[in-house]
């Protein structure tokens, strides 16, 4: 298995991302890529906001992918928790994308044809 750590980007806002917090999220981050081969890229966002004195760690992850792009956001008192989070909601997203893939190849929908088929009469 190749090395996808290229594609993952990580940004943060009104925060310095230290190298910890950057190898945290990529190993967390990582564990998506073995659900689905058909993932482009991984961008990740990290940010803070202050209001009425309690600190909001905010975490927005957008997985890329062949199709309908996954989204998520968290937001928890604690940047680590956060992180956290959001992997758990991707990858809950991420298999439950695979999961109703799966189903809809195994049930078909029905046509209906409006017109009778015509018979071949074997000569």
């Amino acid at each position: 298995m190749k090395d996808r750590t290229n594609d993952i980007i990580i940004s943060g806002h009104n925060l310095d991302l230290t190298k910890a917090l950057k190898s945290m999220v990529i190993e967390k981050v990582s564990k998506l890529f073995e659900h689905e081969n058909h993932i482009i890229r991984i961008r990740v966002e990290l940010s803070t906001r202050q209001s009425n004195h309690v600190k909001e760690h905010l975490a927005k992850g957008l997985v890329e992918i062949k199709g309908k792009d996954l989204v998520a956001n968290v937001s928890s008192e604690d940047l680590y928790k956060s992180i956290d989070l959001l992997e758990t909601k991707l990858d809950r997203m991420l298999r439950r994308r695979s999961r109703l893939r799966v189903l809809k190849r195994k049930q078909p929908h029905s046509l209906d044809i409006p017109a009778e088929i015509p018979k071949v009469q074997s000569a």
